[in-house]
Parts: structure tokens; sequence; C-alpha cells
């Protein structure tokens, strides 16, 4: 929930993409974080950046180079070199109303994937976490990418599918909601998140 994907000037604003759903999402997550943290659930962010000088871009021999948004919109604008999705700027941050908590995990990732390159996967084993709950945006691309890495290392994974927004069209989330429920994990609205946390039913489960 950076302000390069959920906020007026941000990179999917200045790419045109349509944002108009992010202050809702935005809204609903806060919701998720409020149910989540007083049951002790672990609250983990998910933060895509670069270095300022794009060393972990891949470069043009990564097809990350050629098809991430952010990097994109840079050879298109170059003065927006060392701006979009660059550590420590304002479009990395994640959005003012659900800034991390000192006791929060965060890991910054340079690829879709929350599990590629990051020690996303160990920092959840030594924690003892198998379930995860998946909120965000890009709903198809950041969200499920991880999703699906975390069922093939044997996670449990559930998508707050309300708590989420596709990068394009509305058919992209449906599209990532029948993927992930006939396939790669189940999904629940964030009021029967919400709901179960209340009665402890998902105590020990972790977001």
């Amino acid at each position: 929930m950076q302000n390069a994907f959920a906020s007026k000037g941000g990179m999917f604003d200045l790419s045109g993409l349509d944002i108009s759903r992010a202050r809702s999402v935005i809204d609903v997550i806060g919701q998720v974080l409020e149910a989540a943290r007083p049951a002790g659930m672990h609250v983990v962010y998910l933060q895509m950046g670069y270095d300022a000088r794009l060393t972990t871009s891949g470069g043009p021999d990564s097809p990350n180079w050629h098809k991430e948004l952010g990097l994109r919109l840079i050879r298109q604008r170059p003065e927006l070199k060392g701006k979009v999705l660059t550590e420590g700027q304002w479009d990395w941050d994640v959005v003012d109303e659900l800034k991390p908590r000192p006791e929060d995990l965060v890991v910054n990732k340079t690829r879709y994937s929350g599990f590629y390159g990051t020690p996303l996967d160990s920092m959840l084993r030594t924690r003892g976490i198998r379930t995860l709950f998946f909120c965000g945006i890009a709903t198809n691309v950041c969200v499920e990418s991880t999703l699906r890495d975390a069922f093939f290392l044997d996670y449990w994974p559930i998508l707050l599918h309300d708590a989420t927004m596709q990068a394009g069209p509305p058919l992209l989330q449906e599209a990532t909601v029948r993927n992930v429920e006939n396939y790669l994990g189940w999904t629940l609205t964030t009021p029967e998140f919400v709901q179960s946390v209340s009665q402890d039913a998902l105590r020990g489960s972790h977001v």
C-alpha cells in the first residue's frame, strides 16, 4: 500500500491507471489491521522499490527491466529516475493511513513476489507462521505473485479480496479471485475475517 500504487501523483496515477478505488481499499485494510493487531497477528509490509541508481532492477538483460511499470515509466520520463519506486522517496513510502508500526515486519522487494530475493520465507518460518492473509495493490500483479509463491512454499494463502485492487480493468480482479479460489488458496471478505478474528477462531494465524 505504497503511494506509488494508491495515491494521486504516484506511479500508477502517473502511468494513467485508474486508482479511484484505492481510497476505499485503504479504509478496508485499516479495518483488517484493527482486527489483526489486537489478536496478536503479525503484520507484514512488502515494499517494492529500487536503489536510486537502479542497480537492483536487473538492467536491460532482465525481463523485469522491460515489463515492470515503474521502470517503463522512468524510461519514458527520465526526470522521474530516483523518485518513482525509489527507496526512501515519497512514491516508495506506505500511505499515511497505514504506516507500519515498530512491531510490524517490513520487507523491501525488487520483484513482484515478496518471496523472491528477500528474507520473507525465513522470517515467517522462524515465527512458526503457516497461514497468510493477503491484501493490497495490485491484486493481479504483486499480490497474486506473492500468493502463488506462498502456495508453492506450502503456506496456506487466503486472499481478502475486498481489501485488494487490481492494476487494469475489473476483469483482472475477477480473474485473480477465481484463480485463487479454484487453484491457489482461499478467499474471504474483510467482514468475514474480522468476525472470525473476534471469535478467536483464527488465533494463531498471521497476516
